[in-house]
């Protein structure tokens, strides 16, 4: 039978098989780095995604409201929470008049019950198609053609059926497209025109959904939730925001920069935090490893030193317990990927409603570079953390290592 050489990856084969133990916790530490690693930046980049999502789509500057409903509007924005609220349309022509505005459209908004005469429960958002400057350009991307009467648009993730169609009140109604994933509320919301809307409030009060108008006590045919203000150039959220306020009583604003900076210092905690916690376990796994790798060097002094005294050369002695350094990383760094993989991916939504911010993964292409950022630091790490023990392994005398080890 013909025998084998001896190469240096075939010796550091055999030495991880013979100590399974030992290598198992080796890879394990690995794993841990690479799993840190890999879930980490997903995150990380997932929540910068949802983030400038939320920024792209709250397109006006201003949103007017009731008075006192600034937190169920700021609700439906980032969660996407059915909420209803109401006053008289007429304020809309009032905001138009105010110096420092250039835009105005307004949106109703009704929930649509938990019972088997609605599909689902959601939050139904109405604008007008003549003034809207926020939802279509977003719908512009998967529709192109105007959005029909007794038509509706639906969220990313709103649960179709077969059909492609929703019933709300007892009554069917055709989604017409799909919007794009945005890590919003806009995601779990459904939007039609005004006259849609209408006939979703024919089915509701049959239905005997309470429509009363919290506000004005004005007929809600003549009611809207919000009025969405686009500001001049050079004027500025505040300026606009009092000059309102002194022509309007009754009302709330809600200005989009405001909720955008208040998720992004939420979210700057939470990055700051997942960013501790990798280095720090990075720092940790690295600690280990080399702490690890010098009592298994310490421990195999006489095999080192019989290798030299057969000729094996310092360079040789080194190579092998850096191949099974690398060996160990790269089968650590794999399943440490993997094992991120399998719990980020599947569980996206069930973060994202835990974390209660916008999250959004990344595309194929971030994922990807993502991956090989981490695959490479974890393939290194072994390499890294055994170089002390590797030099000092391979400078042993092989005499005096030997009479050690005896």
């Amino acid at each position: 039978m013909e025998s084998k050489p001896l190469t240096t990856r075939r010796l550091s084969v055999y030495n991880l098989r013979s100590n399974p133990f030992r290598t198992a916790s080796l890879v394990f530490v690995v794993l841990l780095l690479a799993f840190a690693t890999f879930g980490g930046s997903l995150l990380s980049q997932s929540l910068k995604n949802g983030l400038g999502s939320l920024k792209e789509r709250l397109g006006a500057d201003l949103a007017v409201v009731p008075l006192d409903h600034e937190a169920d509007y700021e609700g439906i924005i980032l969660s996407g929470q059915p909420e209803k609220f109401y006053f008289d349309q007429s304020i809309e022509q009032q905001i138009e008049q105010v110096e420092g505005v250039s835009k105005v459209s307004s949106q109703f908004f009704i929930s649509t019950l938990a019972a088997a005469c609605c599909s689902v429960p959601v939050q139904v958002i109405g604008f007008d198609p003549d003034t809207d400057f926020v939802i279509q350009p977003w719908i512009a991307k998967v529709y192109h053609e105007e959005i029909g009467d007794g038509q509706i648009i639906a969220g990313s993730d709103i649960v179709l059926n077969d059909t492609g169609t929703l019933k709300f009140f007892d009554d069917t109604y055709k989604v017409a497209a799909q919007l794009e994933r945005t890590s919003t509320g806009m995601d779990y919301s459904v939007y039609a025109n005004m006259n849609t809307i209408k006939m979703l409030v024919a089915g509701a009060r049959e239905a005997g959904m309470n429509l009363s108008v919290d506000v004005y006590g004005t007929d809600v045919d003549r009611s809207v939730s919000t009025v969405l203000v686009k500001i001049e150039k050079g004027y500025d959220a505040d300026t606009v925001t009092t000059n309102i306020r002194r022509q309007i009583s009754g009302i709330s604003i809600v200005k989009s920069q405001n909720v955008f900076a208040s998720t992004a210092n939420n979210m700057d905690v939470l990055l700051a935090f997942i960013n501790t916690i990798t280095l720090v376990l990075w720092l940790l796994a690295i600690l280990v490893l080399a702490v690890m790798f010098s009592a298994m060097t310490n421990g195999r002094k006489k095999e080192l030193a019989l290798l030299r005294s057969v000729g094996a050369a310092r360079g040789k002695i080194c190579g092998i317990v850096l191949t099974e350094s690398l060996l160990i990383s790269i089968l650590g760094g794999t399943l440490g990927t993997v094992a991120a993989s399998l719990i980020i991916f599947p569980f996206s939504t069930y973060t994202r409603e835990k974390l209660g911010l916008p999250y959004l993964l990344p595309n194929v292409a971030v994922t990807l570079r993502l991956l090989g950022m981490s695959l490479l630091l974890s393939f290194a790490s072994g390499p890294f953390a055994a170089t002390y023990s590797a030099v000092k392994g391979s400078k042993a005398e092989a005499y005096i290592s030997i009479r050690e080890g005896e």
